[in-house]
């Protein structure tokens, strides 16, 4: 078939793809040129192409800062316990809801897990304190009605490590859990039927068939999650830190918008964006290899 033949059958398809591409033109692709404020001594008032270069003159500076590097060991700790305990959060849920035989109990649960997604962080920053603060929290409340001290959920290191990961899977699990379920209905529902027949019980079948049948899921998202291990939200740590336990809460995005927006030092910024985005890359592609290699299944 040739292609203008091709583009006039099915031009109603082509014409959808306007918007996404124009999404990722302006605000994916177009940023990209500001990537050169690394390299020069950025001025607001002269503007991007008018500034001077300084070349690696910026790399140096945010690398012999010693708040770099304690942000950048923060973000790493933080995404990789995330990853040990919100990346597999979705993928239990969804495989109980997908066992739910209840269509109605199903749907319930699915609409009530999906609702903190769209609850701002800020909000949820809110709710946190007012359930988990050390003097005015319902818990403590309840706890010390009880008898008891207070736990400092919010001010010591390793409370407030525990009450950032499982606020972070009540945020995202219930949301997590519709490419998992998506991927669930794709299974052939004759392999159940013929492991029933076999007398396999429900925990064999989720073994042998519902789990294979998600491998490529599994690989593809923990590829995009390795992806992501230098970068990190603003608002959860942001919200939910505080100065009590700011040797862990300080974060890669939080020491941007101190030096960027508080401090007006853009190029710095810039250079730290730009350490994100080719880390992040090197991650991705790592992690695509050595999937490829172990499982023979990757994303690229």
């Amino acid at each position: 078939m040739r292609m203008s033949t091709y583009l006039r059958r099915y031009w109603q398809l082509y014409f959808l793809l306007i918007l996404p591409i124009a999404y990722f033109l302006t605000f994916k692709y177009g940023p990209m040129y500001g990537i050169q404020i690394a390299f020069k001594d950025f001025n607001f008032f002269q503007g991007i192409n008018d500034s001077e270069w300084i070349g690696w003159d910026a790399f140096r500076e945010v690398f012999q800062n010693q708040d770099f590097y304690k942000t950048l060991r923060n973000t790493l700790m933080l995404n990789f316990l995330d990853l040990l305990v919100s990346f597999p959060a979705p993928l239990l849920l969804a495989i109980m809801l997908y066992e739910v035989k209840a269509v109605w109990f199903k749907k319930l649960s699915q609409t009530i897990l999906y609702i903190p997604h769209f609850i701002s962080w800020v909000i949820i920053g809110g709710i946190v304190y007012q359930v988990f603060g050390t003097q005015s929290g319902f818990v403590n409340n309840m706890w010390m009605a009880l008898g008891f001290q207070p736990i400092p959920f919010l001010t010591d290191p390793n409370y407030w490590l525990v009450t950032y990961l499982l606020t972070g899977v009540w945020q995202s699990a219930g949301w997590g859990t519709i490419l998992y379920l998506a991927a669930l209905t794709g299974i052939n529902k004759e392999l159940y039927e013929a492991a029933d027949m076999d007398g396999a019980g429900r925990l064999k079948r989720i073994w042998h068939i519902t789990l294979p049948g998600l491998k490529t899921t599994i690989i593809t998202l923990l590829i995009i999650n390795l992806g992501n291990m230098v970068t990190i939200g603003f608002e959860r740590p942001f919200v939910i830190g505080n100065v009590a336990v700011q040797d862990y809460s300080d974060v890669l995005s939080t020491f941007v918008y101190r030096i960027g927006l508080e401090s007006g030092q853009y190029t710095l910024a810039t250079v730290v964006g730009l350490f994100q985005a080719v880390v992040g890359l090197i991650f991705v592609l790592g992690a695509n290899y050595a999937s490829k290699k172990s499982t023979g299944e990757g994303i690229l």
